[in-house]
């Protein structure tokens, strides 16, 4: 059988920081760039969505689970869409921590979503205290069920998935190569069992503490299709050198 090939795809999460300067400098750089093999997304705080050029692929860091009403601060994914929002950020471990965002609402959030053609960057992943009691793969499994259970296995095709080791995550650590393998593997087994062709073109990101320095060993493993890029995606140089870590 035949191998998929799965374009590469790295996503920029710039989570609560940016400013004017540095969408006008990440546009010029990612621009004067080659970036031909994978697909590149910036996901900026919503005020700047206006600042990008159409030629930039824009995803958000959130959006409601409501299509409008009286829920003051809220997004809807008819908004996004309507700003040539293309993708978003669904069950980020800090939004599944800050706001407390069970897996339910996640799933009713990939949902939502998908009804209006967004593209869902599915967030899932463990704390160090999950890895280390040994329930890592029990944690997982169930925040992607509750999606299956919302959407069925073959919406899967339209949403890409992104293991955040929430350990990873601003704190300087990185899951080691054979470590990110070891649970993207998993994953993509895990959705197999339900629907083989869904698990094998799925794309499945990494995101934890990825660098220029790291990005290319990451991205090396049979199972690893890219990154979800927090720190790092708010310098373009560095974020430049992840993007062409990024080969088929």
């Amino acid at each position: 059988m035949e191998v998929p090939t799965r374009r590469p795809l790295v996503a920029g999460n710039w989570k609560m920081n940016g400013d004017k300067p540095l969408v006008d400098l990440m546009q010029n750089r990612l621009e004067q760039a080659d970036l031909k093999h994978l697909d590149v997304v910036i996901c900026p705080p919503f005020p700047y969505f206006g600042l990008f050029k159409s030629t930039m692929t824009l995803g958000a860091q959130n959006v409601s689970s409501f299509d409008s009403g009286a829920h003051t601060g809220e997004i809807s994914a008819k908004m996004l869409q309507e700003f040539g929002c293309r993708y978003v950020i669904v069950g980020h471990s800090e939004r599944r921590a800050d706001n407390h965002e069970s897996n339910q609402e996640v799933a009713l959030k990939v949902a939502t979503a998908l009804n209006m053609k967004l593209m869902p960057i599915l967030c899932v992943g463990e704390s160090e205290s999950i890895r280390d009691s040994g329930k890592l793969f029990d944690y997982i499994t169930a925040q992607i069920d509750a999606v299956i259970k919302q959407v069925g296995i073959a919406k899967f095709s339209d949403l890409v998935l992104a293991y955040e080791p929430i350990w990873a995550i601003g704190t300087g650590k990185t899951a080691s190569p054979a470590q990110a393998q070891e649970v993207h593997q998993f994953i993509r087994e895990h959705l197999a069992k339900k629907n083989a062709d869904v698990a094998a073109n799925i794309k499945i990101l990494y995101g934890g503490s990825v660098k220029g320095s790291n990005a290319q060993e990451l991205f090396s493993q049979k199972d690893v299709d890219g990154g979800l890029i927090g720190g790092a995606s708010l310098d373009p140089q560095d974020f430049l050198s992840i993007c062409l870590a990024a080969k088929q």
